[in-house]
């Protein structure tokens, strides 16, 4: 955790240039907020807490993420789904009416029977 600030204070010293007191006090300045980051570094890194709902929280929203593009591709490939099937349906009464108009007369004779049963 040597900081080149430091290093540029021990050099100067060593080649025996003297500071000023604004430079010390500069000095000091730097050394004391340096010393304030890394003290809400390490408080940081201990609270588990907020570690745990900061996790949690990206959890959230990747899965609300996975959820949107999961979402948005469904919706892309329904309408072709349904709009095929209606198609298909379409095409196979017009091809064969016989067993779909029968079946459809039952339907039909079972909720009259079932209308008349009731009263």
């Amino acid at each position: 955790m040597t900081d080149g600030n430091n290093e540029d204070t021990a050099a100067e010293a060593a080649a025996g240039e003297s500071k000023s007191p604004d430079e010390i006090r500069a000095d000091i300045e730097r050394t004391r907020e340096n010393l304030g980051d890394t003290v809400e570094a390490l408080a940081e890194k201990t609270d588990v807490k907020a570690q745990a709902k900061n996790r949690i929280s990206a959890v959230k929203d990747t899965a609300q993420g996975k959820k949107d593009e999961f979402v948005a591709k469904t919706k892309q490939a329904a309408p072709k789904s349904a709009t095929a099937g209606a198609g298909q349906l379409t095409s196979t009464v017009q091809a064969k009416p016989l067993p779909f108009a029968v079946t459809a007369a039952f339907a039909i004779g079972l909720a009259i029977g079932w209308l008349l049963g009731r009263n």
